[in-house]
C-alpha cells in the first residue's frame, strides 16, 4: 500500500472553495466601496454597510467550510455547520456513486455521513481520485470484521 498519500491528508473541493472564496470577498468589497462612495452617507450608516457586506460575506465562507482530514487517529468530517471526527473501525463504506452530489460515508452504527469535502461539481475526476484514496485509507486502517468481509460482497 505504497501508494497511499502520507497522513494527514486534507479533501477539499479546491476549485469550488476558490469560488467561494473569490464572491465572498468580491461581494464585501462591492458593499464597502458602496458605503464609501454614497456620499450622503453618515458615519453609522457606513459602517452598517460595512457590517452588512461582512454578514453577506460569510454565507459564501460558511459555505467553502467543508473539508475531509484523514490522521493516524480516523477521520474528520467538516461539514457546513457540523464537525465530525470518526475512528478508522466507524468507517464501513466509502460511497461516491454517479450523481451523488458528495461522498457518503457508511458507518458501522447503520447510519450514513455526508461528507462534503469530496464533491464532484466543478472537478470530478479530481472527486473521483480524492474518493478513491479515501476508500483506501479506510480499507487499509478499518479493522475489518470477519464476517462482514466473507459474507458482504459489495463495495
Amino acid at each position: 500500500m505504497s501508494d497511499l498519500p502520507a497522513l494527514p491528508v486534507t479533501f477539499r473541493p479546491g476549485r469550488t472553495r476558490a469560488v467561494l472564496l473569490t464572491a465572498a470577498v468580491v461581494l464585501f468589497a462591492v458593499i464597502t466601496a458602496v458605503a464609501l462612495l454614497l456620499e450622503r452617507l453618515g458615519p453609522g450608516e457606513r459602517l452598517s454597510f460595512v457590517l452588512t457586506g461582512a454578514l453577506l460575506a460569510g454565507v459564501p465562507l460558511t459555505l467553502a467550510r467543508p473539508k475531509v482530514v484523514a490522521d493516524e487517529t480516523g477521520v474528520t468530517v467538516v461539514n457546513i455547520v457540523s464537525r465530525r471526527h470518526l475512528e478508522w473501525a466507524e468507517i464501513l463504506q466509502v460511497n461516491l456513486r454517479q450523481g451523488d452530489p458528495w461522498v457518503f460515508l457508511n458507518l458501522s452504527d447503520g447510519t450514513s455521513l455526508p461528507a462534503l469535502g469530496i464533491q464532484p461539481g466543478i472537478a470530478r475526476q479530481r472527486a473521483v481520485a480524492d474518493a478513491r484514496t479515501l476508500r483506501a485509507l479506510v480499507e487499509a486502517r478499518s479493522i475489518q470484521d470477519p464476517e462482514r468481509s466473507s459474507g458482504d460482497a459489495q463495495s
